[in-house]
């Protein structure tokens, strides 16, 4: 059985195999539209490509079902699509099967947001150059924790995870990399963490400084507004979970 992919260069329907061999495998949660309700791109249309796992262990993480990858859990990736879901089950993919379900299901957006998880766990090279050559532009939203390896174009989000459970280290390379920070604050303490880091770059003047309230807690949003004021850094304020969309 053939999964098919509909090629722009001819406007035709050809059979995977006939096109260049994928390597690389991606271990997919859920993909669907949205409206990107966090950093620079808040309010833009996108496709969310959600990989399962992630080892980093926040404790305020909403999205812990991504976490295990449990073998059990393997389906098809047809079952994984059109919504957010929450489940524990994810499919084994290569990026042009991820592209085709994304023309099967006729999204109009052409900003693909992977996520996760951790979706750095993965070489993100061959999925990123497979979504440009079909025109779509990437993002990835990333702990930092794990080198970023992505086609140049990609738009690189980078939200530091300091002194979580598994006691991993922000990677200054992956700091050097990104296009936008976007830091989870919850007291002052997030903020000063946030400082020894941006200490370390070589620049920040070409870096995007997003400041994102943990859990939208009225205390950590007044904290993250007023230094946004003192800075002219942004504020991210998860617009997608007051507006009650995935």
């Amino acid at each position: 059985m053939f999964t098919y992919l509909l090629r722009y260069t001819d406007k035709i329907l050809l059979p995977i195999e006939h096109n260049k061999a994928m390597n690389q495998n991606y271990k997919v949660n859920e993909l669907f539209q949205t409206i990107q309700g966090e950093g620079f791109n808040t309010g833009v249309p996108a496709i969310f490509l959600r990989l399962q796992g992630c080892d980093v262990g926040c404790a305020w993480c909403d999205t812990k079902h991504t976490w295990e990858i449990n073998p059990d859990k393997q389906t098809e990736l047809i079952l994984l699509t059109g919504s957010s879901n929450e489940s524990t089950r994810w499919a084994n993919v290569n990026a042009r099967e991820i592209v085709a379900e994304i023309k099967r299901l006729g999204y109009s957006a052409n900003l693909v947001v992977i996520t996760g998880g951790e979706p750095c766990l993965a070489d993100l090279r061959e999925l990123t150059t497979v979504l440009h050559e079909f025109d779509f532009k990437t993002q990835i939203e990333t702990s930092g924790t794990y080198p970023v390896l992505v086609a140049p174009p990609t738009w690189v989000t980078l939200s530091p995870k300091v002194n979580m459970r598994a006691g991993k280290v922000v990677l200054q390379s992956a700091l050097e990399r990104a296009d936008e920070i976007k830091h989870p604050v919850g007291t002052e303490k997030d903020i000063e963490q946030l400082d020894a880091l941006l200490e370390n770059l070589k620049s920040i003047e070409d870096k995007v400084i997003c400041l994102q309230p943990i859990s939208q807690k009225v205390k950590a949003t007044l904290l993250c507004s007023q230094v946004c004021i003192e800075r002219n850094w942004r504020l991210s304020v998860q617009m997608h979970k007051y507006l009650g969309i995935d």
